[in-house]
């Protein structure tokens, strides 16, 4: 018991103080404090009013002027402490508690916050010896045998790790957080869950087992059991935010977002100062396509707490998606800047910059190289394949994206086409729903599908190093599911880079090749890559359409009396100087209209917006129609009211342009230095219309206007394309499956032959 709290019965303002209303104990306070005789206590019960009221200033100047004037007493030199750590000034407060610790060497307060302190800058050998001697000191405190656990599990010490958190589980039966942290620690999680099933079943009310077996349950790559324990928990214990955060944590990182923003909005009105709560619910909605909410949520927490890597990465992914490229990389800029060794912050900076007008092939790869210098590499020994250039090969495909995704429209039928003689296949899965369509493809032709969105990075490394995979394929980059960081810990001997965040380069030292065709990389472009170059004689990818696309409709202009533009493209993509572009070519052609149709776009602010952002270049807002979300089958309908595509740039179209052609739409595009600029002039290449590429933004314009002035070629070309389409390379799978075949032994036997 403290000074404070001994003497507080006998104090003024005692009555706001014990409930914790410090701003109503201020008056009573003051005016006792400014008596001649003055108790110490009274003094520092206004200081402790004060600071928790605001007047942080005021409050510490009453705690050093009684340190001072009582030089033994440790209860105001505490106080300070506290008021330092609360301010996030956690130097100063280290050196205060050491201050504390010297008059009172068993004040436990002081050993046990010091040791938190200690913890969080990675100094968990000190903190152990402190945390050490309050469990001698008092045996019973749960919590000072938690945070000995906490300490000794970074020392390694997993042992006595466990010890410890069982004597804090012992001791305080309710907590779901020293369960939480016991289930994280144990080194067989199959034992653990035993331990915990059983408790649960002992005493089905109480929340901590339940908690501890969600937690297992997860290692043990069981989710949707895992998610069905933790939400019991959170039933069993509405308002603890332990079970509540790790259940939303979970729930982000599967399927079912909608329920991860419910349990996240939940967990956000019980923790309105935490802000990691806050973070994680606008990740949730970016997922979900409300960038504009995201933002919002993101904008708040940098104004209440400062700038924050984590908050700024997420900060300027919602920008970017916002249409505002350049506010978004500055943002991206800005977390690399406060975390320069974050592989985080770099990642973010990378998925950013492809969006920025004006980008260089140099500059991002540059970008991406950075990145790759600071990923985490584990020396997991040498690769034991045999070096037979000629014998079947087992792939490895790494994606969080085997399902009705871009990445599946243009790979599976690639994938399924491969010879099965020659090769193996194994898919390294995340999050993939089995009754997607696409998902059946690719478990049908896979010898293995292995979910692998639980394992950490070196532990992915390890098992597709132990299943023997000789090619790994990536398929994620470095977006939201992509496993970047676990290549460079080397899955295999030979590393490809394909599809799934393909905007340039990867960057990393580890990735050997990079799939592409000579529309995507023309020859000179090699120094934009730090991978060699897997030039396809045809297309990098095989489209397949949907069957549940619908027939190619008349040409819309022909019943409109106008021609209508359109771009079904992400808005990041969609920069000023494309606006403007595509207002030129509005003012060019008479009547003319643009729909534009993208997530983002459901929302009314950003509507108005990107409406405005026409006006500014005289464009009446009529002109410009924005459409929201909708089903596959509606989005690809919705083709039938657009008669030329206007391709963005710096970032073109990708799959876009392949459902624009399926539909009998044709694409205008402008390509540049860096892959992503360049997608659909290969697609549109690879299909037989190579004339629609330009070479220049006034080229751009004067196309737009002289195919919008022949409606008759346009028709013609509209009601031919589709099958054009269905007979290219761009559409072909075996012969796509073949050319696939071939570079991939290439690449193997180039690995036999080296010796790398």
């Amino acid at each position: 018991m403290t000074f404070i709290a001994a003497t507080l019965a006998a104090q003024p303002g005692r009555e706001e103080l014990a409930a914790g209303d410090f701003a109503s104990a201020l008056e009573p306070l003051r005016a006792a404090s400014a008596q001649d005789e003055a108790q110490p206590a009274t003094l520092l019960n206004l200081a402790i009013a004060e600071d928790r009221a605001g007047d942080r200033a005021k409050a510490r100047r009453l705690m050093r002027m009684l340190a001072i004037r009582l030089p033994t007493w440790d209860e105001p030199v505490l106080r300070l402490a506290e008021s330092l750590r609360a301010a996030g000034e956690r130097e100063e407060a280290e050196d205060t508690y050491r201050e504390v610790l010297a008059l009172s060497p068993d004040r436990a307060e002081a050993m046990a916050a010091l040791a938190g302190l200690l913890l969080l800058r990675g100094e968990a050998g000190e903190a152990r010896s402190l945390l050490r001697r309050c469990c001698l000191r008092d045996p019973s405190d749960a919590h000072a045998w938690n945070a000995l656990g906490l300490a000794q599990h970074r020392l390694g010490e997993t042992a006595e790790a466990m010890e410890a958190f069982r004597k804090a589980v012992d001791l305080d039966r309710t907590h779901c957080g020293f369960m939480a942290n016991l289930a994280e620690t144990a080194p067989d999680a199959e034992a653990e869950l035993q331990v915990q099933s059983a408790a649960a079943l002992i005493d089905p009310l109480a929340a901590p087992p339940h908690v501890g077996r969600g937690l297992l349950l997860d290692r043990l790559g069981r989710r949707s059991e895992a998610i069905d324990a933790l939400d019991t928990a959170v039933a069993l214990a509405p308002d603890d935010v332990v079970p509540l955060g790790m259940l939303g944590g979970l729930l982000a990182r599967s399927t079912r977002v909608k329920e991860a923003e419910a349990a996240l909005r939940r967990l956000c009105a019980l923790t309105p100062d935490d802000p990691k709560p806050h973070n994680d619910l606008a990740a949730v909605l970016m997922r979900l396509h409300r960038h504009a909410e995201a933002r919002t949520i993101l904008r708040d927490l940098v104004d209440r707490f400062g700038p924050h890597p984590s908050v700024l990465c997420n900060m300027a992914n919602a920008t970017t998606c916002l249409g505002r490229q350049a506010e978004g990389v500055a943002l991206a800029r800005q977390a690399s800047s406060l975390a320069p060794d974050a592989v985080l912050s770099r990642r973010a900076l990378c998925n950013n910059l492809p969006y920025l007008d004006g980008i260089g092939g140099a500059e991002l790869l540059a970008a991406m190289r950075a990145c790759s210098d600071v990923q985490p590499r584990a020396d997991l020994g040498p690769l034991a394949n045999g070096r037979d250039p000629d014998r079947r090969l087992t792939v490895g495909l790494l994606s969080g994206s085997f399902r009705s995704h871009p990445v599946g429209w243009l790979t599976v039928a690639g994938i399924e086409t491969l010879d099965p003689d020659a090769f193996s296949i194994v898919c390294l899965a995340q999050n993939t729903a089995a009754n997607d369509p696409l998902a059946r493809r690719y478990r049908a032709v896979a010898a293995e599908w292995i979910e692998v969105d639980t394992l950490s990075d070196v532990a992915l490394a390890e098992l597709a190093r132990g299943r023997g995979i000789d090619i790994l394929i990536d398929l994620g980059g470095y977006g939201d599911a992509g496993r970047m960081n676990a290549c460079a810990h080397r899955l295999a001997p030979v590393q490809v880079k394909w599809v799934g965040m393909q905007s340039h380069s990867s960057g990393l030292a580890e990735m050997d090749w990079f799939v592409s065709d000579h529309w995507e990389t023309p020859d000179g472009f090699e120094r934009f890559y730090s991978e060699r170059l897997m030039r396809l004689p045809d297309g990098y990818v095989c489209y397949t359409p949907p069957p549940h696309a619908p027939d190619v409709a008349p040409l819309p202009a022909l019943r409109n009396g106008f021609v209508t533009f359109g771009c079904f493209n992400n808005l990041a993509k969609i920069t000023p100087r494309v606006v403007e572009t595509w207002s030129r070519i509005l003012h060019r052609v008479p009547d003319s209209r643009i729909v534009l149709k993208t997530h983002q776009l459901g929302d009314a602010d950003t509507v108005a917006g990107m409406r405005a952002a026409f006006e500014l270049h005289g464009i009446d807002p009529d002109r410009v129609e924005c459409r929201g979300s909708s089903g596959h089958r509606a989005f690809m309908g919705q083709y039938g009211d657009i008669d030329l595509v206007l391709d963005p740039f710096p970032y073109s179209g990708g799959l876009t342009t392949c459902e624009a052609l399926w539909m009998g739409v044709p694409t205008i595009t402008l390509p540049g230095e860096i892959f992503a600029s360049r997608h659909s002039a290969s697609h549109m290449s690879n299909a037989g219309l190579a004339d629609w590429v330009v070479g220049s933004l006034d080229a751009y314009v004067e196309m737009a206007e002289r195919r919008a002035g022949d409606l008759g070629a346009l028709a013609l070309l509209r009601a031919e394309l589709r099958e054009q389409v269905r007979s290219s390379p761009l559409c072909d799978a075996p012969r796509f499956g073949r050319n696939l075949g071939a570079a991939l032994r290439t690449a193997w036997r180039d690995w036999c032959r080296s010796g790398a």
